[in-house]
Order: C-alpha cells, then sequence, then structure tokens
C-alpha cells in the first residue's frame, strides 16, 4: 500500500510568521504535538510543542515570537505519498519519529503520515515494530537556538 491511501490529507499548516501563541492553540484544539510549517504549500520547517517550550519560553521569549524563530528546520524529515508503507514504518522507526508529512514528487505538502494513521491501514505489526524503535531513548534531539 502507498502513503497517499492512508495519510491524513485535512493537515493544519502553521505559518512562520505566525506567533507561537496561535500555533499552541491550534495543536490544543487538535490534540497535536506537532505542525508542518508551510510558505504557501511548500515544507520549511516543523513546529513542536517542545519547540515552542524549549526554544520559546525557556529563553524567555513571549506568546508573540514568530514561528520561524523556534521552529526546527534544517533536516526535516518527510516521505513521498507514493511510497510504499513498509519503507516508510523501517525509516520512522530508524528516525525514532511518530509522524512525518507527505509531499508529493513536485514537493508540495499534501498530508501528513503518522503511526496511528498506518495501524489503522492495516499494518498494524508494523507500525507496533516502528513504535518500539521510537520508543527506545536517544531519539534525535536538535538543542540548537535559532
Amino acid at each position: 500500500m502507498k502513503v497517499g491511501n492512508c495519510m491524513t490529507r485535512d493537515v493544519k499548516i502553521a505559518n512562520p510568521d505566525q506567533p507561537i501563541r496561535d500555533v499552541a492553540q491550534m495543536m490544543s484544539s487538535l490534540d497535536a504535538g506537532v505542525m508542518p510549517v508551510g510558505d504557501n504549500d511548500r515544507l520549511v520547517g516543523m513546529i513542536t510543542d517542545r519547540d515552542i517550550v524549549v526554544r520559546g519560553v525557556a529563553l524567555g521569549n513571549g506568546p508573540d515570537t514568530k514561528v520561524r524563530d523556534v521552529m526546527s528546520v534544517g533536516e526535516v524529515r518527510y516521505c513521498f505519498d507514493d511510497e510504499d508503507i513498509e519503507h516508510v514504518l523501517a525509516n520512522m522507526g530508524d528516525l525514532q519519529v511518530r509522524r512525518l508529512p507527505v509531499l508529493n514528487r513536485d514537493k508540495r505538502l499534501v498530508g501528513i503520515i503518522s503511526l496511528g494513521d498506518l495501524a489503522k491501514s492495516g499494518e498494524s505489526a508494523e507500525a507496533g515494530e516502528a513504535l518500539g524503535s521510537i520508543s527506545v531513548p536517544g531519539g534525535q534531539h536538535s538543542q540548537t537556538t535559532h
């Protein structure tokens, strides 16, 4: 099965110029801890609740701080909508992530895939394996500030 068949298409996207307060409120209403950051329909980064706390609040930045000042940039991990689920699950386990933005081959953001999406698609054993890899201490955590 391909990622495009089970990904979430209706993805809320943060804007780099939005205040982190707005994104935190969006995360709260969505019950999500991560959001893609897009400029038009191009993926430019990711922002997590941890980014808001560690790069924002902990450094004394207020709620009007712009997303671009705290978001994760650099090597933003993603997958393509035409990739096989098994391959993406293996990558998620290796990268120790629970969600990945999904791009089409024109590199336009078209969705997001989570372990939950994959488990619902009938890939629950593989999703459980990936979760086992993800839950191991020592995942990638960027501590750099912008």
